[in-house]
């Protein structure tokens, strides 16, 4: 009958191919234009509270519908990953992409251990169908050990999937759960937080005493100095030496959203980036490269797998900068909230029911200067609490910095450093900062706001900025449980405040574990060279690669 209507009238005609398309290019955002019911939430969250541009309306009458600029892919368009569309959709139309699936099955595979003998791997097999079902088996028979991490924010959003309020803290029920998925292992992202306060706080604090004497940084220097002429010994150019001082402010570079932007339309801003990875990509490369050694385990044998609050975390963890000298990926799967909710419930895990389970040792160890990583304010908060013994060598009178939190969408801060004490070092003459002036953005519209004002010399002085993609800060991430709550935010922003309260360790550099870290690894101190290879990373121009 339906093929008859059809042909006699075009209401039943199949509808545009624009229309059934199932957009999975990017890395980050999947598309599904059959389940969009329209409503156009997702078009002004991008357009009028992002202010990226870049979905819109195409076509009229039945033909309408949401897409891209020139309705073509978003892996060309200037979509930087936030998933604040995916937050909003009522339907599931646009979601994170997904990556549940291909960690249930490695999961899957660990419990049923399935080895086939030699012959079978090289059995020459042509069918596809034949050769897909052998290269599964032939995964399920390669033991991997799957270890995850968990980043800040998602400790007080899991509850929601599992029924509880907004803002109640689920750490152990979530650490539990995760364990009766199969995990081997549960590491906390927190470690790395604290890590990367320690290599940013080394960063902005070289560069800070490097635009004071008006030079490069004392090991920038000397690294060029050494290295010479390229194909032999000797002394440096002339002009390696004058090289002029880092730029301020420096900003952070923990939010991969924020770095796609700069990248793709601020690209005279990416010498202003700080040089450190994210903590989750810190976290990968330790695992892989520095834990997985001394655990008696091979870097390829170790899956690791990231939960999130952020969708653009997939993207990052499949930039080409991110992956291993061999090609292996530091982070190989990275789960929303969202999709651990869906984990959970799929495999019918009690998680609620579950006793309380802690983080694996090492790295177990976290201070609440890095849980705090999750909420808007709360590097720079980190930050302040580290940088300010390093240059003044005097305990923090202080450890809450109220002006830098809050949900506004931009907020400033001037910290006054004391007179440093006596340096021990008599070759660390370099001049402290008096003061570190501060700006704390949430919102890719604020971010832009304050660029465009920087780019024409209309911002105050600034040393140090902070920016978060999401509205809040990481607590409200694309990949964020969806809520009906409009006090959402402020639920969550304030249950991560209650664990710093309540940490025993509230400064990133107090953390005994990180210091260890440092003390009996390669990396022997922050931002030395073996650090700068391990946990530092580059950005290149990307304004050409999409359609604006």
């Amino acid at each position: 009958m339906l093929p008859k209507l059809r042909a006699q009238s075009p209401d039943y005609r199949e509808a545009a191919s624009h229309y059934s398309a199932h957009d999975a290019s990017s890395a980050a955002i999947s598309i599904d234009r059959e389940k969009c019911i329209k409503c156009g939430r997702c078009v002004e969250v991008c357009q009028d509270v992002q202010k990226m541009n870049v979905l819109g309306w195409f076509s009229r009458g039945r033909e309408r519908h949401v897409g891209v600029f020139c309705d073509s892919d978003v892996s060309a368009s200037a979509c930087i990953s936030c998933g604040q569309c995916a937050s909003v959709c009522p339907v599931g139309a646009i979601s994170e992409r997904p990556q549940w699936r291909q960690v249930l099955e490695l999961l899957e595979s660990k419990r049923k251990r399935t080895f086939l003998p030699e012959s079978r791997r090289r059995a020459p097999l042509v069918s596809p169908v034949a050769r897909l079902w052998w290269r599964r088996q032939l995964l399920w028979a390669e033991p991997r050990v799957m270890v995850v991490q968990t980043a800040p924010a998602t400790r007080v959003a899991i509850g929601e999937e599992l029924g509880l309020a907004p803002g109640a803290v689920a750490t152990g029920q979530m650490v539990a759960g995760l364990r009766a998925l199969g995990f081997d292992y549960v590491f906390d992202t927190n470690f790395s937080a604290d890590l990367t306060i320690m290599e940013e706080g080394t960063e902005l604090l070289a560069r800070l005493r490097a635009n004071a004497a008006g030079r490069s940084p004392p090991d920038a220097a000397a690294t060029a100095a050494a290295a010479g002429p390229a194909g032999g010994a000797g002394p440096a150019a002339p002009a390696a030496a004058a090289a002029p001082p880092p730029p301020l402010p420096m900003f952070t570079s923990c939010c991969p959203g924020w770095v796609n932007l700069v990248e793709q339309e601020y690209s005279d801003f990416i010498p202003h980036l700080s040089s450190c990875k994210s903590p989750q990509q810190m976290m990968g490369t330790v695992i892989k490269i520095i834990w997985a050694p001394k655990a008696g385990l091979k870097p390829e044998d170790v899956v690791v797998v990231s939960l999130m609050p952020c969708t653009a975390k997939k993207f990052e963890a499949a930039r080409p900068e991110m992956t291993s000298p061999g090609g292996g990926r530091h982070v190989d799967f990275v789960l929303t909230t969202r999709e651990l909710g869906r984990m959970l419930r799929l495999n019918r895990v009690p998680a609620l029911s579950l006793p309380p389970s802690g983080y694996d040792s090492p790295m177990a160890t976290t201070t609440g200067a890095a849980v705090i990583f999750g909420n808007s304010g709360g590097v720079a908060e980190a930050a302040v609490r580290t940088l300010y013994e390093l240059v003044t060598g005097q305990e923090l009178p202080r450890l809450e910095f109220q002006e830098l939190r809050g949900l506004q969408g931009i907020k400033h801060a001037t910290i006054q450093l004391p007179a440093p004490a006596p340096a021990p070092e008599p070759g660390a003459a370099a001049p402290a900062p008096s003061e570190l002036r501060i700006a704390v953005v949430n919102g890719i519209a604020n971010a832009r706001r304050l660029l465009d004002a920087l780019r024409a010399g209309a911002a105050p002085p600034l040393d140090f900025v902070e920016v978060m993609t999401c509205p809040g800060g990481c607590i409200g991430g694309g990949g964020q449980p969806k809520s009906r709550d409009p006090g959402v935010l402020a639920k969550r922003m304030q249950a991560i405040y209650s664990i710093d309260e309540a940490a025993t360790i509230r400064r990133s550099h107090a953390n005994p574990e990180v210091a260890a870290l440092y003390a009996r690894s390669s990396l022997e101190s922050p931002s030395s060279p073996a650090a700068h290879a391990l946990l530092h990373t580059s950005y290149r121009d990307r304004s050409k690669e999409h359609i604006t």
